[in-house]
């Protein structure tokens, strides 16, 4: 996960922005210092000659950007309860971020510890830090609906972000949705009906970058246009143009069960039976999906349905909110295409030639036509990537922290139906 393999594979994902990560860790922070450089707008390049890890394709080119970010884990009491809270933070300049970690040592931190570092300072107190050290800084509440570490967390989160933040709650513009939950779920929640919704991917490896995004649209790639996007959603300069989702039936928490009793249920079976597990008569742990309805303001069961270049989108009933689409990442595609693990050598060249020679995983998701992928891969593969366009698949909802189950083919459907090319393409970074 270094800065220099960061920039390859956002470039191979279609990723144009990647946050850095981890800024508090002192070791970190001197890798930024020393392989980054400002360009003028908020954002960072590395200082080395990107072109040499991609000669062999024209397309994998361009220029990958930047932006100081770090997530903080605050453990502490209010309200009779410990509270377990992570929060992300971004800033547009190195001093400030200087300043951020001088504060936290100052209240005891200990920024050595963890890239992620666990704090007792409330996450109110930390938005305050961070708007003193600079008023453009931007923080955003991390997968808000896990079960443990989180401001909607079934276990130590709280039911409002006024709650959680208090007076500073006016500062929370945005929250990220985590992979167990999709914005048409939190279009359920009304505290979040002047927040903007933001998608990413909690990436632990390279890999799994970009398993979710938002993309922007704006006049320019900056700190600011991304800033402004999220915190003034009708402003006509920059704005949110969509998010790139999980199905949330794949997160690690989607609904409630005990992974070591091997047992799950949905809100409809948890309202009827109860939240204690029927095999070791202790309580489940409480999924995102019956939290969410929990906390539900309004019933969504409706959706807006719009298919570009054989995608099917997702949009909210009144237009006013992004819309989405709830993609499959292209290693687990082929991964079930030739009945191998997401890893091994197989999917990896197929992976490589199919995103060398399409531009991005993203392209091949989204924009390519299935003859081209065809060309460079099967004819099963283009089917497979037909089928996750269309929503057309089958997933085992995960829990208790084990990932659900993609089936693009389930036993029932006709594997050998041939699939229309498409001629229209998606503008992806409009």
């Amino acid at each position: 996960m270094t800065l220099a393999n960061l920039a390859l594979w956002a470039k191979y994902k279609g990723i144009s922005v990647v946050a850095t990560g981890d800024f508090t860790h002192p070791f970190w922070l001197e890798q930024l210092k020393n392989e980054l450089e400002e360009k003028g707008n908020g954002l960072f390049r590395l200082k080395t000659n990107e072109t040499v890890f991609f000669r062999k394709s024209e397309r994998l080119k361009q220029e990958i950007s930047f932006m100081l970010s770090c997530e903080i884990s605050s453990i502490y009491s209010q309200g009779g309860q410990t509270r377990r809270i992570h929060n992300l933070f971004f800033f547009p300049k190195l001093t400030s971020v200087e300043k951020f970690n001088s504060e936290l040592l100052k209240r005891g931190a200990n920024l050595r510890s963890d890239g992620r570092p666990i704090v007792g300072i409330t996450s109110r107190d930390l938005v305050e830090i961070a708007l003193s050290c600079d008023s453009k800084a931007l923080v955003v509440p991390g997968h808000i609906w896990t079960p443990w570490f989180s401001v909607f967390g079934s276990f130590s989160g709280f039911d409002s972000i006024e709650e959680c933040f208090d007076d500073m709650s006016q500062y929370i513009y945005a929250i990220e949705t985590g992979l167990s939950s999709d914005p048409a779920m939190n279009w359920q929640i009304g505290d979040l009906d002047r927040r903007s919704i933001l998608s990413f991917s909690d990436a632990h490896s390279l890999e799994k970058m970009g398993r979710e995004a938002t993309v922007f649209e704006g006049e320019e790639i900056g700190y600011d246009s991304i800033y402004q996007a999220i915190v003034d959603p009708g402003s006509e300069s920059a704005k949110i143009a969509f998010t790139i989702e999980f199905h949330p039936e794949e997160g690690k928490y989607h609904f409630t069960g005990h992974r070591d009793c091997n047992f799950s249920q949905s809100p409809e079976e948890s309202k009827k039976n109860g939240n204690i597990c029927p095999v070791c008569h202790r309580p489940l742990t409480v999924g995102v999906m019956q939290r969410v309805k929990d906390l539900s303001s309004r019933e969504i069961s409706n959706f807006k349905f719009q298919i570009s270049n054989g995608v099917k989108w997702v949009n909210s009933e009144d237009g006013k909110r992004p819309s989405y689409v709830s993609l499959v990442p292209l290693g687990e595609i082929l991964a079930e295409v030739f009945g191998v693990a997401a890893g091994t050598k197989k999917v990896n060249d197929v992976y490589l030639s199919l995103v060398n020679g399409l531009g991005s995983e993203f392209s091949v998701l989204m924009k390519a036509s299935l003859s081209e992928i065809r060309k460079l891969s099967t004819e099963r593969v283009a089917e497979a990537i037909s089928k996750v366009r269309m929503r057309d698949i089958v997933v085992e909802p995960g829990y208790d922290g084990k990932y659900g189950v993609v089936a693009i083919w389930s036993e029932r459907q006709d594997v050998a139906r041939d699939m229309p090319e498409e001629k229209t393409q998606l503008n992806l970074f409009a």
